[in-house]
């Protein structure tokens, strides 16, 4: 039984507003990317054995393959790491992730936004756990601002937020499980990974996140990365 991440890298962060990808972007001195793969070597690093340790695979897109490689040797990054080729959507992208696991392989694979830098080792750990039971796990935290809904008609009305969780990754889930969701044909209503399994008629289970896991997509994001990485600022 051997555990995965596949860690999905295809955004070009446009609204980040520069050229260069978001998850090329630096905080603290390193690409957001790097310290992504990180954390996920730092839980592996706590597992009992080498047997034990997580296997990491990279998508990214194949036009920055090169580019990622020459951060990699300006940063010494030397982190031990499978890659496939990112594809037409994050669908696409992940089932190419899924491509690199023996189809025979036991154990659970998470799937995990490049540019969420801060999830915790505490977080990795309990949705890798609780997915040898429930198969299917994603971490979210509460809804803290009040929400509305949009009516068709221009109106609008508030819902009650604690009915809502705001989503996260890794989304974890039985290797054997996620292949065969993702086997499936593609639509648009796959907007991540629970959605596909959710397709096949199989329940998720919710894991309580933590609210650092950020996905960095603006520049205002980049700001609250360089706080978090600095709280003494």
């Amino acid at each position: 039984m051997t555990d995965y991440v596949i860690v999905v890298a295809g955004g070009k962060g446009l609204r980040m507003g520069g050229e260069i990808p978001k998850q090329f972007l630096p905080i603290g001195g390193k690409p957001v990317l790097m310290r992504t793969l990180e954390r996920f070597k730092e839980y592996s690093d706590t597992c009992r054995d080498a047997s034990d340790a997580l296997r990491l695979i990279l998508v990214l897109p194949k036009a920055q393959q090169d580019y990622w490689r020459q951060l990699c040797e300006e940063h010494r990054f030397t982190l031990d790491y499978a890659i496939a080729d990112g594809g037409e959507t994050r669908f696409h992208s992940v089932k190419n992730g899924l491509c690199l696991i023996p189809d025979d392989e036991e154990g659970v694979v998470g799937v995990h936004d490049g540019v969420r830098p801060f999830v915790s080792t505490d977080v990795i750990r309990r949705c890798y756990e609780k997915a040898r039971s429930t198969k299917a796990v994603i971490p979210a935290t509460p809804v803290v601002e009040t929400l509305r809904h949009l009516g068709a008609d221009g109106g609008s009305e508030t819902v009650p937020r604690n009915e809502y969780r705001l989503v996260q990754t890794p989304q974890t889930f039985d290797i054997q499980l996620l292949k065969e969701a993702y086997r499936q044909p593609y639509c648009d209503a796959f907007t991540d990974d629970a959605s596909v399994v959710e397709a096949l008629g199989h329940s998720i289970t919710i894991e309580e996140g933590n609210r650092e896991n950020v996905k960095l997509t603006t520049p205002f994001d980049l700001q609250i990365a360089a706080t978090l990485l600095n709280p003494a600022g």
